[in-house]
């Protein structure tokens, strides 16, 4: 196998084995731009270093050590040479682009003699120390691991004593003794010389690179990105071009369009006499590029040719790197450019209008969860980088909300209504917290997954939500919440919350509204096209379901009824019918139910406008509508003219051990038929009542946790017998069907006998997921971190459908669905509905939709046309 490559062997289509940095070097070394020579170790050799125990093998040396031969015979440069010295960077360069994720070393080659043979022929001491001070600061850094505290704090003296504040203004004289000052500070540190033969500095220097695929923040970006640890990243050596030489050189970073906006003109920065890492690090405020212009003009010239011919041979957008030495331009590299929802739709479409692409590839050149930027408030980016960040937890929900912190539902409720933004914070939430939760800006729990209850009904609300902060410490009854600082805030204490990142602010930061721009509505129009998956959402209320229609829902795949019952002019009823002790009293609490209910579908149905809309029968355990605490009950117990003891036993025994797998879904339909008998009444006459009206309807009942077709069977019974009865009463013309929740591993295994009964499946991911792994979805998150440290996972397999376990039960439950009825209509409700790796899956096992949060709508109908398109699967 061969483990390195010069740049003259590869091309743009190698990003696997080069990566995407050294693909694009080879590319453009290719069609001839000015690029310095150079080779690539591949992604494989980094792979190997992992498989070899952290160990570079002396296989993948001497191919490197061959390469830096025929790198010095390119050059007419030799690396160590006191003639004509050939110096190298060693940057990263992972397949897919991971910017500042991973480490850089310039310089590399220079030592003492290489050092002073420089000064005499260049005749610039200035330049040559202030390259050497950079690589041992780098080399500490990057390859020892020591902090650039020690080396920054003498550059800083340096600059104070002599009044100056820019690295630009210390002379030669300064530079030399700051390269010898950090000599000695890379001495104490290391209780070794620092390192002066140029073979050894590079072999370190490339196991520094392979050894920053690992580091905490290239796991977390790949994570947050789903880029799998296996993919390793690249190294790319390459001759050093220097842009602090003097005032004709300079280095910089330019977009052929605006990362921000997409408008169609260059835009970028730039810095004379400087070496890339000065842009980047802010060291001095860098130069509008169209400055350049009157600096430099011929160099100008050819860099905006260089730019027109790469966006044209890339078609797309082009972040790029320039040094220009001693008024030569060179490129050091080029990538399609990270932007903004907003602009990457708007570069799409425009690309799209100037004929250089097709829109199946503009529709694949937006990631689809950058689609969230344009629906959710966001922080203002300069009043961001001021603030003061205080903890991190999981990015539940999108978006940006600041307020006062509360630590109940109820008191959030009564500030807003005093006008008064908040945050709910809280342990964990529940169901009775719905109010709050929606009255409140954002929502901060302690405990909790990217499932919880808090994620889930957050990113159906479109609230920001960050969950498992299990960094701050909640103290629910003095209402106060600590930072592992000691910092302590208190009710009425402001913070902010960033729910696209997880990351918790002290104070309030300043939002900036959403735009969406007549791109977007073409953009979507496209991906409708194209996709053949349906996309439905999941929505408890007309709000919702108003809000899904908009986003472009074509119905709703899961309304849950069960989150009908928790507001305060319902819960009274329903907590009768839970601590009913006889049919009758059970009977009369269902009568005060069903009005209520009924209203709620009617008013869902009027909103969808002829739309299916899957109704969900109660799945929760009862004692989810119970209260818990001694006062509570008390409350309750008077309300309800029961004794408190009475009660209180009657809380006690709905306790279970393990809820989740107790009494909920159909077995209460089982144990209590005329609750389903009330839900179909309510589903029913509602349907009835908008079909008079002129509306057309399309209800669809779904039985939950279904494990046997005989609890299928009891249940639909049920369903049949009073749906009919009221039809035939009515003399309507409605139909509806009725289907079931794969969410039971067996019911999957059986899916085949489930299929006589149910006319549709809906797959409950949630669920299905953790009955698989046999984790709590709640609880997981303790745990699931140590499993992504120790590569056991590279996901959450609540975040995104486990397709190795669980999906091949969902692939399972299809095939035999369909081998009993052909017809079946196939679909999923679980939270994965709304994640693209998840959709693409999905499509390509042939389910008819997914179903997802009204907010994560133009997600999945964009995920679902790039599946048809991977695919080959377009109209």
């Amino acid at each position: 196998m061969k483990y390195v490559y010069s740049f003259q062997e590869g091309n743009k289509d190698m990003r696997e084995l080069l990566g995407g940095k050294g693909a694009n070097l080879a590319e453009m070394t290719k069609i001839g731009l000015p690029v310095p020579h150079g080779f690539t170790v591949t992604t494989e050799a980094c792979n190997k270093y992992y498989a070899d125990g952290k160990c570079i093998s002396e296989e993948i040396k001497n191919e490197v050590f061959s390469q830096l031969e025929e790198l010095e015979r390119i050059t007419g440069k030799r690396i160590g040479d006191l003639d004509n010295p050939l110096l190298v960077s060693v940057r990263s360069g992972a397949r897919a682009s991971m910017p500042g994720m991973m480490d850089t070393v310039l310089n590399l080659g220079i030592n003492d003699v290489v050092a002073e043979s420089m000064v005499n022929r260049t005749g610039n001491k200035r330049f040559v120390y202030d390259s050497y001070r950079r690589f041992i600061m780098m080399f500490a850094d990057v390859v020892k691991g020591y902090s650039k505290n020690s080396f920054e704090r003498v550059l800083d003296e340096y600059k104070k004593n002599k009044g100056v504040s820019f690295d630009i203004d210390l002379d030669d004289d300064d530079m030399f003794k700051i390269t010898c000052c950090f000599k000695d500070i890379y001495r104490e540190l290391s209780s070794e010389e620092f390192p002066q033969d140029p073979k050894v500095q590079l072999i370190e220097a490339i196991t520094a690179v392979f050894r920053s695929w690992n580091n905490d923040r290239a796991i977390i970006y790949r994570k947050m990105n789903d880029i799998p640890s296996s993919w390793g990243t690249a190294v790319n050596v390459q001759e050093m071009v220097y842009g602090n030489m003097g005032d004709n050189c300079g280095t910089g970073v330019a977009f052929t369009r605006n990362p921000a906006t997409g408008e169609k003109k260059l835009f970028g920065e730039y810095l004379i006499n400087a070496q890339g890492e000065d842009v980047v690090a802010g060291v001095r405020t860098p130069e509008d590029i169209s400055t350049l212009r009157e600096k430099m003009p011929d160099v100008y010239e050819e860099f905006v040719k260089t730019t027109q011919i790469l966006e044209e041979h890339y078609k797309d957008m082009q972040d790029m790197e320039f040094t220009i030495e001693n008024g030569k331009l060179y490129m050091l590299q080029t990538r399609n450019g990270k932007r903004t929802a907003e602009a990457a739709i708007r570069i799409a479409v425009e690309l799209v209008e100037e004929g250089k692409i097709s829109r199946e590839e503009a529709l694949m050149r937006v990631e689809p969860k950058s689609l969230d930027q344009l629906l959710h408030k966001t922080f203002e980016q300069e009043a961001l980088k001021e603030a003061t960040l205080i903890a991190s937890g999981l990015a539940a929900s999108p978006g940006a909300g600041a307020g006062a912190i509360y630590f109940n539902a109820e008191d959030v409720s009564c500030a807003n209504k005093k006008g008064i933004d908040t945050i709910l914070v809280r342990l964990e939430t529940s169901p009775e917290d719905i109010q709050g939760m929606n009255d409140a800006r954002g929502i901060l729990t302690i405990r909790g997954g990217m499932t919880s209850h808090a994620a889930v009904v957050a990113r159906g609300m479109g609230r920001c939500c960050v969950c498992g902060c299990g960094e701050l410490i909640i103290n629910e009854e003095e209402k106060t919440l600590s930072t592992k600082d000691g910092h302590i805030y208190h009710e009425g204490d402001c913070i902010s919350l960033d729910g696209s990142t997880g990351k918790v602010y002290d104070g309030i930061i300043k939002s900036v509204e959403p735009t969406i721009s007549g791109n977007f509505e073409t953009f979507m129009k496209w991906a409708d096209y194209t996709r053949k998956l349906g996309v439905r959402a999941n929505a408890d209320n007309p709000r919702d379901a108003m809000q899904a229609i908009k986003f472009g829902a074509e119905g709703i795949g899961l309304c849950r009824t069960e989150h009908m019952f928790f507001e305060k002019s319902r819960i009274f009823a329903v907590r009768q019918m839970i601590v009913a002790e006889t049919l009758e009293q059970r009977q009369d609490a269902l009568n005060k139910i069903l009005p209520m209910q009924r209203n709620d579908f009617e008013e869902m149905f009027t909103a969808l406008a002829g739309k299916p809309m899957i109704i969900r029968y109660l799945d929760p355990p009862l004692h989810e509508f119970l209260p818990h605490t001694d006062d509570e009950i008390n409350d309750l117990a008077q309300e309800l003219g029961m004794s408190f003891e009475d009660l209180k036993d009657r809380v006690s025994s709905l306790k279970e051990f393990n809820p989740m797998m107790g009494h909920r879904g159909c077995r209460l339909a089982i144990t209590y038929p005329e609750i389903a008998e009330m839900q179909t009444r309510a589903v029913i006459e509602a349907a009835i009542h908008v079909a008079d009206k002129g509306i057309s309807v399309q209800p669809e009942i779904m039985i939950p946790l279904v494990g046997d077709v005989k609890e299928l069977q009891y249940i639909k019974n049920i369903v049949n017998k009073v749906a009919d009865k009221l039809i035939k009463k009515s003399n309507s013309h409605i139909t509806y069907q009725v289907g079931t929740m794969i969410e039971v591993p067996r019911a999957a295994i059986l899916a085949d006998e489930i299929a006589e009964e149910a006319e549709f499946f809906s797959f409950g991911t949630n669920d299905l997921t953790q009955l698989t792994f046999g984790f709590s979805r709640d609880d997981a998150g303790k745990f699931l971190n140590d499993y992504y440290e120790k590569q056991i996972f590279e996901n959450d397999p609540f975040a995104r459908i486990d397709q190795h376990g669980v999906g091949q039960l969902i692939e399972m439950a299809v095939k035999k669905g369909k081998s009993v009825r052909s017809n079946i209509s196939l679909g999923i409700c679980g939270e994965h509905g709304g994640e693209p790796s998840s959709i693409e899956f999905c499509h390509n096992i042939g389910l008819n939709y997914v179903s997802c949060s009204p907010f994560r709508v133009p997600i999945a109908r964009l995920a679902a046309a790039q599946a048809a398109i991977k695919s080959g699967d377009v109209k």
